[in-house]
């Protein structure tokens, strides 16, 4: 048993709160009668769920994590270049998985899919405080004073302001460095406005997820149990 908004929204339709409007309006039928309650438990194998008429046979909820490699797009499709829903096995096509977040084409490492729309809001929000986690080789060294503009919350070079983050130098043109928030190459932003140049860069954790020893270019596929702490760890 699972609640009707939770399969709603791992149906695609929608977020549980952009589901909510369609249970008002009387959008959503269970076994023929209209359910305004979202929080109401159906068995999705022996209920007949349907949005606006529609049968909805749901998908397997699904998380995957990928080792990115270098020259691959974050996007579910590109007219020039070739996305990171070409390293996925066909098996995951059907589960109609989107990328949590992007990483840049230069950029490496760990990166996340999943069929769960809420989860996947979640996870990206700022608000929820997933870390993200990255190697970076850089031009320069990072100093003390750089250190503590990142803990401070930098404003960028156009302006755009940053949530606090921590850089941690481990030697001449390394650092670590780990932001809650997922803007447009915010860490390669982020260095340059402190003068370094990145030149290679790896998101290695996100959350308590690591890359363990996946091999650049190979996925799996978290267990129900990685998912449960995923949960737990967005309030989800």
């Amino acid at each position: 048993m699972e609640r009707l908004d939770k399969f709603l929204s791992q149906c695609g339709i929608g977020t549980r709160s952009q589901v909510k409007p369609m249970l008002k309006a009387g959008q959503i039928t269970v076994n023929g009668v209209v359910t305004r309650d979202g929080s109401v438990k159906i068995d999705p194998a022996a209920s007949e769920i349907a949005f606006n008429g529609q049968i909805l046979t749901g998908r397997r909820r699904v998380v995957i994590m990928l080792n990115k490699p270098e020259g691959y797009v974050t996007a579910t499709e590109d007219a020039k270049e070739q996305t990171v829903m070409a390293l996925l096995p066909r098996e995951y096509a059907v589960q109609e998985v989107k990328p949590v977040g992007r990483l840049d084409k230069a950029t490496e490492g760990l990166l996340l899919f999943t069929n769960d729309g809420e989860l996947l809001h979640r996870l990206i929000s700022p608000k929820n405080e997933v870390p993200k986690i990255y190697y970076a080789r850089h031009t320069g060294q990072a100093t003390a004073e750089d250190v503590s503009a990142f803990r401070q919350g930098l404003t960028l070079k156009d302006g755009t302001q940053c949530l606090s983050a921590t850089l941690e130098p481990l030697g001449p043109g390394e650092s670590r460095i780990t932001v809650c928030e997922g803007k447009y190459h915010q860490v390669r932003r982020m260095m340059a406005s402190r003068g370094m140049e990145v030149t290679y860069l790896e998101r290695q954790q996100e959350g308590f997820l690591t890359l363990g020893g996946l091999d650049r270019g190979s996925v799996r596929e978290l267990t129900q149990e990685e998912i449960a702490l995923l949960d737990k760890s967005v309030k989800l």
